[in-house]
């Protein structure tokens, strides 16, 4: 059952969302967009944050009070790879690591269009090397995301295998962006029923991350790779929202592929509702499956 948090989110985003067109589209509108909204979760208690530089990568530790487990998560922002950062995510990372009681490096890696692909998968990269060197065992090394993230986190772990680097244990997305080409047909089928996300963006969004348009690029648009040998993957989707055909169909080819794969989708949800946690139910119940999936995998 649908919370009534739920629908009130749902209003608030569609109103906010009513006027915008790509006539007035700029990314600092974007930015600026994106800060405001996440302003409405609070940073929670019982997580302590430090700021570290990582191999010249800036990031950031959540670490709980609840620390239980040696391993760590890597965190990927999402903000159509045009924006999010450390400030946009901390409230949602310390969430994921009081929920998993493990420490959380969120990373802030380069955006574009200052700096298109792939500086933001270089990032990712380097600091899941750097996290290699300061002795954490890549077996309980989880690499997470949501959005743009949650597609950089399927190409990170690409290039890991494609690199023959050693792979983290498992990957964790939410609502993750996989096309950039924007071929699925829940992009026009929940065009009416997503009221955080347009089709017409999504396109200048990937025209800014790969300007060369080459979507099909593995590392920029996973669905097109060949999942082959990926680490175990667990997806949180919302029914209703554009890019619900990115999980779905990435998971048909990963499950073909052998790739131990769970896409959970959630009923009526917008997109990345995890964010809107605590004001929203549905919201810490995810964050929770989250936690759940992710110590059983670094403890």
């Amino acid at each position: 059952m649908v919370s009534i948090q739920n629908y009130l989110v749902r209003g608030l985003l569609k109103a906010a969302n009513k006027n915008k067109n790509v006539e007035n589209h700029t990314v600092e509108k974007v930015r600026r967009s994106l800060n405001r909204l996440t302003l409405i979760a609070k940073i929670p208690r019982g997580v302590t944050y430090e700021n570290v530089s990582c191999e010249g990568v800036n990031c950031e530790w959540a670490v709980p009070a609840n620390l239980k487990h040696k391993g760590a998560v890597l965190y990927l922002h999402g903000g159509a790879y045009v924006s999010g950062s450390l400030d946009t995510h901390r409230a949602l990372v310390g969430r994921i690591a009081r929920a998993s009681r493990t420490k959380c490096l969120s990373v802030e890696y380069r955006l574009a269009p200052e700096h298109p692909f792939p500086a933001g998968l270089e990032d990712a990269i380097k600091t899941y090397q750097w996290l290699l060197k300061q002795g954490y065992d890549h077996k309980k090394i989880v690499i997470a995301g949501d959005s743009a993230g949650g597609g950089l986190t399927i190409a990170t772990l690409l290039k890991l295998r494609d690199e023959n680097l050693p792979l983290p244990i498992a990957g964790v997305c939410m609502s993750p962006w996989l096309d950039l080409e924007c071929t699925g047909d829940s992009g026009w089928k929940m065009k009416r029923q997503d009221p955080m996300l347009k089709f017409e963006f999504g396109k200048i969004y990937a025209g800014y991350y790969m300007p060369n348009g080459d979507f099909k690029n593995p590392y920029v648009s996973p669905y097109y790779a060949d999942p082959s040998g990926l680490p175990s993957i667990y997806i949180q989707v919302s029914g209703s929202e554009l890019i619900l055909d990115d999980s779905t169909r990435f998971a048909t080819k990963a499950k073909v592929a052998g790739v131990d794969i769970e896409v959970e989708v959630w009923h009526k949800m917008v997109h990345v509702w995890q964010a809107f946690g605590p004001i929203l139910p549905e919201a810490m119940k995810a964050i929770k499956k989250l936690g759940e999936y992710i110590e059983q995998k670094t403890e």
